[in-house]
């Protein structure tokens, strides 16, 4: 039987990145970081049922440098997330599938999310300066 030569389907060395497959991909990067992010959570709310040694641990730790990074990520991650699994849910509702929408609650998911996250971590200091 003779082999016919098939063209190679074009990959991602070939398309450039669309705002469409980026925001897709985030969404399954943001949920994967949320699933692992749970650990410190938990790690978290057990060293807090504790007792006081072991929650001071758990407070020094996610008041670290590393500590807030991650956790300033995993709160940007959770907004991402929230904003575009809403984003979805009006899809799955039959809505925005026209072009001009997709771009528009495209990029209102990203700039919802730096919004949502800065304003939660401004926020939060400001609560905690006065509590």
């Amino acid at each position: 039987m003779a082999s016919h030569p098939r063209p190679v389907s074009p990959h991602l060395e070939i398309y450039r990145p669309q705002l469409t497959s980026v925001t897709s991909i985030l969404h399954r990067i943001t949920g994967g970081f949320l699933s692992v992010g749970i650990l410190p959570l938990v790690y978290w709310l057990i060293a807090a049922a504790s007792g006081p040694d072991a929650f001071n641990q758990a407070q020094a730790l996610a008041g670290s440098i590393v500590g807030r990074i991650f956790l300033f990520l995993w709160t940007g991650a959770f907004f991402y997330h929230l904003l575009n699994g809403i984003r979805h849910l009006a899809w799955d509702a039959g809505w925005g599938y026209e072009l001009p929408a997709v771009y528009r609650t495209g990029w209102t998911v990203l700039i919802g999310t730096v919004v949502l996250t800065i304003l939660a971590w401004v926020l939060g200091y400001w609560a905690r300066g006065n509590v």
